[in-house]
């Protein structure tokens, strides 16, 4: 049914009047939203994503057995500094998990980032985005555009679509950790990251949807805030409307600045920053806390997929990692275990290039990403000695999803094989909403400089088909 459907969309293109109403709506729909990651549009193609219900049922079961998964290996990497030391947090990041954040989850939301093929067949996981997750409403009101483009609407007539949206679920994740940090009414929120950044489009969409549920929220930087009389201060931000205000107390910071970022750009003086003082003395809630990087660092698939920790997982939480987390290692000599059977690291890794990809352990964006089939043996050979003196992990390649997407080329469509990822919004330990990233090259990441987002929808044929 789903290539029926999609090759049933297509055909409405053909129609150079539906084409290029389309791409007119769809171009001049994400100006007028700011539906633009820096000075890029979102959505480069005129097709959203089409999931069936049951392919979306799995994303939910799958990832959700193997959050549940990281909740335990995280509560186990708490209460044991050894097998901490595995995952390779610095003595900063070490330092920051002192502070009980006040709520259950490690990671109150996160996304996990996968490959879903278009026949259902296989589900592979490849990066746990636990910190600072993005794109949640970008998604949603990407998919309030794409329900109105002209394509769109004549292809509802047939079929039935269904929208993921999941701005309300992380308003309510906030409110949540809010209540049970012990705050009460409603928190003012500073929404914080760093200055100039290409996702800022997206804090301003998330401040007009906290303004419109009643709640007070700000943007700031780490840089404008002060930490007085147990009182964290923003003393520069951006108000949703024009203010005379010098101040704003902040009650939850909705963070997302990268821990990594803020001790790098701190340096020793991190840990008596406003925020990190703020956050030590329980005077503020913030959302994901600085414990979600236990399971931010890449080597948490390294735990997941070793079978002496397997113990720390149920019988179907073990049958979902197994199914759908490929076996990973943080880069180190000695020996280790493949499939049950023992090897020598290093010699496997450079005997296996072909199908193994090379990442740092605490990077985001596709920064230092190295695929073993796309480079020569030499190349791959000076990116396994730089992994043995950067923490990084050897992944084992996965099964990729491709897909067909129209664009508009010099005023005519042309529908062109994409590389395609599901990645499903996890709050709590429930799957609500789905990322999608299109790209022409392996690397897919829209932060690399690359690639197209797109709206994910749940399809199903209409009563007349």
């Amino acid at each position: 049914m789903l290539e029926q459907a999609i090759a049933d969309y297509h055909a409405l293109l053909e129609d150079e009047e539906i084409a290029r109403a389309t791409w007119e709506a769809l171009t001049e729909g994400q100006r007028e939203r700011h539906l633009v990651f820096g000075a890029r549009p979102l959505a480069t193609v005129m097709r959203p994503r089409f999931l069936t219900r049951q392919q979306y049922e799995l994303l939910q079961h799958g990832v959700g057995l193997v959050v549940a998964a990281l909740q335990r290996l995280g509560d186990a990497l708490l209460a044991d500094a050894t097998l901490r030391a595995r995952i390779a947090l610095t003595p900063q990041e070490e330092a920051l998990l002192a502070r009980d954040p006040g709520y259950p989850y490690h990671s109150a939301h996160s996304r996990m980032d996968t490959f879903l093929t278009l026949d259902g067949a296989s589900l592979q996981f490849v990066e746990y985005n636990g910190e600072s997750p993005a794109a949640i409403a970008y998604e949603d009101v990407l998919s309030e555009l794409f329900s109105a483009l002209p394509a769109m609407q004549q292809f509802s007539r047939r079929y039935t679509l269904t929208p993921l949206p999941a701005r309300h679920r992380l308003l309510a994740t906030l409110l949540d950790a809010w209540q049970q940090f012990g705050g009460s009414g409603s928190p003012r929120i500073a929404i914080l990251d760093w200055r100039g950044l290409p996702t800022h489009s997206e804090f301003v969409l998330f401040q007009r949807y906290f303004r419109d549920h009643g709640i007070d929220a700000v943007i700031c930087t780490p840089d404008d805030l002060a930490y007085h009389e147990g009182r964290l201060i923003a003393t520069r931000f951006e108000a949703t409307e024009p203010t005379a205000a010098t101040e704003f107390p902040v009650d939850l910071v909705y963070k997302r600045v990268l821990t990594g970022e803020l001790l790098a750009r701190y340096g020793d003086a991190a840990l008596d920053h406003p925020l990190v003082r703020a956050y030590a003395d329980g005077a503020i809630c913030m959302v994901n806390s600085f414990r979600a990087k236990l399971l931010h660092k890449k080597a948490i698939f390294d735990l997941l997929t070793d079978e002496t920790l397997h113990d720390l997982f149920t019988p179907e939480e073990r049958a979902a990692i197994t199914a759908h987390v490929p076996w990973t290692r943080m880069v180190h000599p000695g020996t280790t275990t493949y499939r049950g059977a023992l090897i020598d690291l290093l010699t496997f890794a450079r005997a296996e290039r072909e199908r193994l990809v090379l990442k740092p352990n605490d990077e985001y964006g596709g920064k230092g990403v190295v695929i073993g089939w796309e480079t020569t043996p030499d190349e791959w050979d000076r990116a396994l000695g730089e992994a043995l003196r950067t923490p990084s992990i050897v992944q084992e390649r996965v099964t990729i999803a491709y897909e067909e997407y129209p664009a508009m080329v010099d005023s005519a469509v042309h529908i062109g094989r994409r590389l395609v990822d599901s990645d499903p919004f996890v709050f709590g330990g429930e799957v609500h909403g789905c990322l999608c990233r299109l790209s022409t090259v392996t690397l897919l990441n829209v932060t690399a400089g690359g690639g197209s987002t797109t709206p994910v929808f749940l399809v199903e044929r209409g009563a007349d088909l």
